[in-house]
This record gives C-alpha cells, structure tokens and sequence, in this order.
C-alpha cells in the first residue's frame, strides 16, 4: 500500500474484489504508479491492467458502482473507460505486442503481466502493483524501475533499438519525461535515438506535435530543445529551428549564435507564463534569420525584413506540423512580425 494513495484505496480495493470475482490477477500500472513514487500529483487517470478482459472487469465494476453507471468502450483496441470520483479509470487486458517496419500500430494478442510489462516504454512505466486481495499492494518491478526513479534516469526496459524502432513515438516521449521529470537519458538508451532518428518519418504529424506541444511546456523548455537537437530529431521536427545554430565571420566580424539567442528568449518567456502559444511566438520570432542573413561591407552582419519573412514562415509550419490554424496561429504570426 506504500506505492497507493490514500484517497484511492477505496477504488482500488474494490477493482481488486471485482478481479478476484472474475478470476482474473489484476493491477494498477504506469504513470501512475511511477508519480506516486515520485510524490508527484497525477493527471487525474488511471491505468489499470488485468490478465484477461479489460472490458469485462470494467463493467462488473461499473455494475458494482451502480447499475446505471457508464462504460466507454473501445472494441477495436479491447480497453474500456469509466469516469468515477473525477478520475478517468482505463481498462486493458494485458497483451503483447508485435509491430511491421512501416507501421507503430502494434499486432496485439491476449499476453501475460509479464508480456504487458515487456512493452512498456520505460522502466519507470513498466512497474505495478497488485489489486487482487491476496497481494493487495504488491510491487511487480522486473526492470528495476524504482532505482531508475532514485538515479533519475530514463532508460528502455528491452533493448531500445527494437523499443524505438517498434514505436517511434518512444523517442520524443523520452525527451519529454527527461524535460518534465529533470532526469537523464542512459547513454545507450540516447545512443539509439540518435540511431533511429529517421523512424519519426512514420508517425503521424499530429502525434509528433503532441509531444512537442509538451516538451515546449516543460520548464525550463530549453533542455527539451536541446535534447531533440542532440538527439538528432529536432532537425526531422523543425529544421528551420536547427538552421538557426552556427556563427558566421567575414574580416573578423560574427553575429550571435540565433539558436542560443531563442532559446533564451524562450527561457525568458517561460519564466512569465505557461501559454503555449507564447512560447510558439518566442521560438519561432527569429526564425527567418538563416533566410535573411547578409554581409555589408562597412557595416556587418544584417538580417533586414526577417520579421516580415518569419511572420510568411508561421503558416506553413504551423500547417507542416499539424497545429491549428486558427487565431492561436494568427496570434504567433502577428507577434514574430
């Protein structure tokens, strides 16, 4: 019960009893379980997994709450959802998972803790705890996730080439859990990202945005940005943004570096406010630079109408990127001009 709060007991407990009913082991897994040990608030959701159906147990439960009380059921990825006490409860059986190169959609069969455990992301996702009665509260660590979490470390549970190169997505989320959490990602885990950088080419652009919307809001967002650079994924995301790294000098002159520049702003920035959108502004306020940078005899370096360019530049990345193009965009556009 260390691992379980307090105010959740009475939810788990009676997950638990449903389970042991339905003859199924049964457990509370991920995110979680990870931001409890981290004495971190959780998100208002709860993954719960169980060896058998997902769907059922939700609806035995939903019928032990109340006979009237709802079930959002998922049927093509076999999970069910029921909203109680202002938590959003998921419902999966446990699986495993298999993938084709072209494709981050997983061939999915009914598994094991074990083989539900193995396709976690990593090894501070890959903990559970137990609900049925008989174990109430017990750790199921098999990756050694909890010294993960002392050592601040972001590390895959498997080998992270087939970790990143099943689900690209795992990339990005690695360095939005390093950016938000303030820890490191393990050298080989790192390694392999650079190595499978080029697998973010089969996920969908709204998935990538979706991540990068969250390392902009992480604090301070400048690591975010460095780890995509250095992980060689930023310049598959926002290569106008990579563009702006470098100094150039001709008779001895240079310019400040527009990379560094930006992300200080955008540091700045963050320290005022959490608006997203702000911090779309500040990224992207001197984006046009690359495009404008000239030498001038006599007088140095020039970067004249990168204001007006950079303001032309939003719509199309913002339309690359899958990002609205609403007023949050016409804000950004109005702000970098």
């Amino acid at each position: 019960m260390l691992f379980l709060a307090e105010e959740h007991l009475i939810h788990f407990k009676a997950i638990g009893s449903v389970a042991d009913a339905l003859g199924y082991d049964c457990y509370v897994v991920g995110g979680y379980v990870r931001d409890r040990m981290l004495d971190r608030d959780f998100k208002k959701d709860i993954d719960i997994v169980c060896v058998g159906s997902g769907i059922e147990l939700a609806k035995a439960w939903a019928k032990n709450i109340s006979p009237t009380k709802k079930v959002q059921i998922f049927k093509n990825f076999g999970t069910a959802q029921l909203k109680h006490g202002g938590i959003v409860f998921e419902f999966v059986g446990a699986r495993k998972e298999s993938y084709q190169r072209d494709s981050r959609k997983p061939i999915v069969e009914n598994g094991t803790l074990e083989d539900d455990q193995n396709r976690r992301d990593f090894t501070i996702n890959a903990m559970a705890v137990c609900l049925n009665k008989d174990r109430f509260g017990a750790l199921i660590d098999p990756f050694n996730g909890q010294e993960d979490l002392a050592g601040k470390i972001i590390r895959t549970p498997l080998d992270p080439d087939i970790t990143f190169s099943d689900d690209p997505l795992r990339m990005l989320r690695a360095i939005r859990f390093a950016s938000q959490l303030h820890f490191e990602i393990h050298p080989e885990t790192f390694a392999s990202i650079q190595n499978n950088a080029k697998r973010l080419e089969i996920l969908s652009k709204e998935r990538i945005a979706d991540e990068l919307n969250k390392i902009i809001c992480t604090d301070p967002p400048s690591r975010g940005f460095n780890l995509l650079s250095d992980a060689h994924l930023l310049k598959h995301i926002l290569p106008e943004f990579e563009k702006l790294r470098g100094v150039d000098y001709v008779d001895g002159k240079g310019h400040k570096d527009n990379y560094d520049h930006t992300l200080q702003v955008l540091d700045n920035l963050a320290g005022v406010t959490e608006d997203l959108w702000l911090r779309w502004a500040a990224i992207l306020h001197d984006i046009a630079k690359p495009n404008t940078k000239r030498f001038e005899e006599g007088h140095g370096w020039t970067f004249h109408g990168h204001e007006v360019v950079g303001a032309r530049m939003v719509p199309k990345i913002f339309k690359r990127l899958k990002l609205p193009l609403d007023h949050k965009m016409k804000l950004v556009q109005k702000l970098v001009a």
